[in-house]
Parts: structure tokens; C-alpha cells; sequence
């Protein structure tokens, strides 16, 4: 059967022209400009072969037509208009939208999320660019995985937040520098790396074993953990880090704990959602997958590994 109705481009047209009665309100409500309103409606009265508006310098008014146009075609386009934003929001309830703290992110929770994959194939993944001064007030964020910078740091109220992993930090090295390592005070006089950001992390490390740091020890800092983590590999000396940044290194024996002990910083990262945020299958989903996998990260902080020979 041929289609012999108006298009749902012309109706909206008219009937937002109909509620507004002004062409340019017509416009705004519907984020278009002016002339595309009055082409659709031309369209819409040309399809018909009446005219459903009586246009003139006082503005525009329904014509017979009109009115009866509009009492056979408002309550049917609402519910069309309804019925797509319920299947639309269904859709995005199975879509997570993640801004995550790149190194964490590269090092800790990409090597995971297979494991999510497999377990929920139904929800789509999208991650966002992660802003370290983030107000989370985005609305194209769904969850994040944010670094708390200062162990005093408060969330802001809108946010709920729940530590996941990396509080406490470890010294690690290469199983050829753990050999001449073998005590603190044989571990501190090594060639020390550090992140930048956080110098102070080798001296709360070295008053959680009970030693001190050499006076006016010097090291070489890094202001990315990768890069850290990467000159440790490469034996440059003994780097101090959080555990989960390296529990593939440590499990593959590339780097070892020569001296078991970890150090509170009091910060970590911590998944963070608004209060607002309504019932979502997605984060629910993840939130809890999430929370497995740090409980599983952190069982043993600052435990040594076997150092190979």
C-alpha cells in the first residue's frame, strides 16, 4: 500500500507551530532554524491539499483543518515521541561510560577487562577522556576512576566514592639489583626513583620499615608512573609504587619486592559516581565486577616475591 501520510518531520513541525503559534517558537523548540519549520509545513499542506495554518501579520492561527489535523495526530505523535525515548534510554542503560586515570587504566584495568567482556557481552564499554582536575559535573561520564591527590581530600558532595585500590606503595626492582638488596639499609643506598608528584612516598615507605632515608639522598624523579615503572624495568635502581601498577611484573618475576613492607599514602583511586545518577544495569553491573577485582588486587600488599638465583 502506498504511504500517503505526512512525514514525522512535518507533523513535529506543525504541531510545535500549533502549541507555540509562532513560526521562530516553533524553531527553538525544536533547535532548528525558522525556515526549515515553514518549508516543513508547506510540504506537510501541499502532501494534504488543504491549508492547515492562517498565516498573516498578527502571527498564524489554525485554520478547520488545522484544528482537526491537530486533534487526530497529537496524542498518536506524543506516543511515538514516548515510545522512542523509553527504547532509547533502555539502550543507554546497557552503555557505561568510563573516565579513567590513564595509568591505572593502562596498567591495572585494561588487562582485566576481558574478563568483564566475557561475563556481561550485553554492555557496551565507552571511555572519555579522564581530566585530572575533573568537578565531575560531566554529563557524558557515567563513572570514574579518579585518583584521590591528598589523603585529606573530600569528594565533592554530589559524589559517591569508593576506594578500590593503590593506597599503598612498595619498593620493587629487578631481580639483579634485589640480590645486592637484600636489607633496607642495603636497598636505600641503590640509585632511588621516584614520582615526582610524590617524592615523599620513599619517606613514608622508609618509616613503615623502620628505617630512615640517607640525609640528602637525591634520585630521579618521574612525573608518569609508566615511566617510572619502565626505568625500574630497565635496573635503572629501585623504584617506590603502588603494588597494582606492577602485579604483572611481579607475577612474571621481571620485578620483585626485595623487602617486604608497604607504606599508607593515605590516597588511592577510587571509583566515583554522582548520587543522582538513577538505577543503571550498566554501572551496577560494573561497579560490582569492579569491586572483585581490587578485593583480588590487594590481598597480600608488600608481600616479597621469590627473588629468582
Amino acid at each position: 500500500m502506498p504511504i500517503r501520510s505526512p512525514s514525522l518531520v512535518e507533523l513535529h513541525a506543525f504541531l510545535a507551530v500549533a502549541r507555540t503559534g509562532s513560526f521562530r517558537k516553533a524553531a527553538d523548540q525544536l533547535h532548528v532554524t525558522q525556515a526549515a519549520v515553514s518549508r516543513a509545513v508547506l510540504r506537510l499542506e501541499e502532501e494534504l491539499g488543504v491549508d492547515v495554518l492562517a498565516r498573516s501579520g498578527a502571527g498564524v492561527r489554525l485554520t478547520a483543518a488545522g484544528e482537526e489535523l491537530r486533534r487526530r495526530v497529537e496524542a498518536p505523535v506524543a506516543a511515538l515521541e514516548e515510545a522512542a525515548q523509553q527504547l532509547r534510554r533502555r539502550s543507554d542503560r546497557m552503555r557505561l561510560r568510563l573516565a579513567v586515570v590513564t595509568s591505572l587504566g593502562n596498567l591495572w584495568l585494561m588487562p582485566r577487562l576481558e574478563d568483564f567482556r566475557a561475563r556481561h557481552p550485553e554492555i557496551e564499554l565507552e571511555f572519555r577522556q579522564y581530566h585530572r582536575d575533573d568537578d565531575f559535573q560531566r554529563e557524558d561520564v557515567d563513572l570514574w576512576i579518579a585518583l584521590k591527590q591528598q589523603s585529606r581530600q573530600q569528594w565533592p558532595r554530589q559524589i559517591s566514592a569508593r576506594y578500590l585500590v593503590g593506597r599503598e606503595v612498595v619498593a620493587v626492582c629487578t631481580p639483579r639489583l634485589a640480590r645486592k638488596a637484600g636489607t633496607v639499609q642495603a636497598l636505600l643506598a641503590r640509585p632511588l626513583l621516584y614520582h615526582s608528584i610524590y617524592p615523599e612516598n620513599w619517606e613514608l615507605w622508609a618509616g613503615a620499615v623502620g628505617a630512615a632515608l640517607p640525609a640528602g639522598w637525591r634520585g630521579t624523579g618521574f612525573d608518569l608512573v609508566i615511566n617510572l615503572i619502565e626505568a625500574a624495568r630497565a635496573g635503572m635502581g629501585v623504584a617506590v609504587v603502588q603494588q597494582c601498577m606492577v602485579e604483572a611484573d611481579l607475577a612474571s618475576g621481571r620485578l620483585v619486592i626485595p623487602v617486604p613492607g608497604a607504606a599508607s599514602t593515605g590516597r588511592g583511586y577510587y571509583l566515583c559516581r554522582r548520587r543522582a545518577l538513577g538505577a543503571h544495569p550498566a554501572v551496577e553491573a560494573f561497579s560490582h565486577w569492579l569491586k572483585l577485582q581490587a578485593a583480588a588486587s590487594e590481598p597480600g600488599v608488600g608481600t616479597a616475591r621469590p627473588t629468582p638465583g
